[in-house]
């Protein structure tokens, strides 16, 4: 069971290394209550990979090929350890091994997360036109390649809203509620605001699980807002983005299969989605503890809304009431979404662990972005991890090392990590109870 306690190996030479390598200094965090007082707490700083590094040498049985082929599998990691003051107020401590933001890798649906934050901001801009996250959305199609949408048989009532597709979303990383809020947002807006916030490298260009063209992409449906009595509240055009976006040259692969036929050489990527790991990590951190990013790089969401997305980050699609997944257990389980510490686990999951994540997986690129908490022995930490599982090199073949190397890769990580908490010595143990949530229990 993953709550019981183990033992790492080589525990205090691991440690000798890190603090003989690493250089600390003061940092300042300030907590926004103002009845609460500012703490120094002792920080790492720089981009060190000694301590990742030293943690997976300490499993060769499960990571020794990982280790010896961490660049052709791009392999990249981040780890986020949480050193709580006296006070409780939070400083974060970061460890890295292999991150290169300039090695690409295809994002999947890890780029969910960043417009389930972007649709929830541009409501809370639209409020003073009385719609919100719970507000019918009527979705229409003016251009090829777009389809329209006018109810949600998943939902309580029928009505399609920003909310069921963001439950969609972070339960069972649904494509389909994706592209409806890519569709609201528009290409031009994501990517304008994403940059804005210091993201400059991203680009979300296209919807997901659907070949559109580049301008199909950048055409996006209109969409209309109703209240309860089918008054219109607010309608938003058909929208064309006039984005020039920055072009690259992102290729990967040593061949690919297009209209049924194998070509030699690599598939570009330079006109698709892109979003680094150190991206998605800060903007993971940005949702658990707003004040530990710039003010910039925060989503301008309410806090209700925050908590909403919480919940749902959090929730396992078994527990789900609206919609419901659990009459299909061979497809959603409880850990469908959680690769970090779980794997491919279909078991019982523990009682005293929470994972508020977003994971993604296409092109055998396999992505997790976590905040993991354990109730019972009160740590928390976060971790995000990359990893091209792709023995073959062909791309569009459906022949992946998902189950193989990718997700025995992920549970094996999160354990490995996991154990190093239970180990690491807490000066001041965190209060999880923000971090508890009462579920959508299904009725018996």
């Amino acid at each position: 069971m993953i709550h019981k306690l183990r033992s790492v190996p080589n525990y205090l030479a691991i440690m000798a290394v890190l603090f003989s390598c690493s250089s600390t200094k003061q940092i300042q965090h300030m907590e926004t209550k103002s009845d609460v007082k500012t703490e120094a707490v002792q920080v790492k700083t720089g981009k060190t990979e000694d301590l990742l590094s030293a943690l997976l040498k300490t499993k060769p049985e499960v990571f020794e090929e990982i280790l010896k082929n961490k660049e052709e599998m791009n392999v990249q990691i981040i780890y986020t350890e949480v050193n709580r003051g006296a006070n409780g107020i939070a400083g974060l401590q970061h460890h890295y091994f292999n991150v290169d933001a300039d090695k690409y890798f295809y994002p999947a649906s890890t780029v969910k997360l960043p417009l389930v934050l972007l649709a929830l901001q541009k409501l809370n801009e639209l409020k003073h036109k009385n719609i919100d996250r719970n507000t019918t959305m009527l979705t229409e199609k003016t251009f090829s390649g777009q389809s329209e949408v006018y109810n949600e048989p998943a939902s309580a009532d029928g009505r399609p809203t920003i909310a069921h597709y963001i439950k969609k979303i972070l339960l069972v990383s649904d494509n389909d509620a994706y592209n409806r809020l890519y569709e609201f947002l528009g290409q031009e807006y994501i990517n304008t605001e994403m940059h804005k916030k210091g993201y400059k490298d991203v680009q979300i260009l296209h919807r997901l699980n659907i070949f559109l063209s580049e301008e199909e992409n950048r055409q996006t449906n209109p969409v209309r807002f109703y209240d309860s009595s089918n008054n219109l509240l607010y309608e938003q055009k058909e929208q064309r983005s006039n984005l020039k976006y920055a072009a690259r040259k992102d290729s990967i692969g040593k061949g690919f299969y297009s209209g049924g036929k194998l070509l030699n050489g690599q598939m570009d990527f330079s006109k698709k989605n892109r979003l680094s790991l150190e991206d998605l990590h800060t903007i993971m951190i940005s949702i658990i503890f707003p004040d530990k990013v710039k003010t910039g790089q925060r989503f301008n969401i309410s806090e209700d809304d925050r908590q909403f997305v919480l919940k749902y980050m959090s929730q396992y699609p078994t527990e789900s009431v609206y919609p419901q997944y659990a009459d299909e257990p061979q497809t959603y389980w409880p850990a469908y979404c959680k690769f970090l510490l779980f794997g491919a686990e279909k078991n019982k999951l523990p009682d005293n662990i929470r994972i508020f994540n977003k994971p993604g997986d296409a092109y055998g690129h396999l992505i997790d972005a976590a905040y993991i908490v354990d109730f019972k022995n009160k740590i928390e930490f976060f971790l995000s991890a990359v990893i091209y599982c792709n023995s073959d090199g062909i791309l569009n073949d459906d022949k992946y090392d998902y189950d193989n190397i990718g997700k025995p890769f992920m549970k094996n990580l999160g354990e490995l990590i996991y154990d190093y908490e239970l180990k690491r010595i807490y000066k001041n143990r965190p209060d999880l109870s923000p971090f508890l949530f009462t579920y959508d229990l299904l009725p018996k």
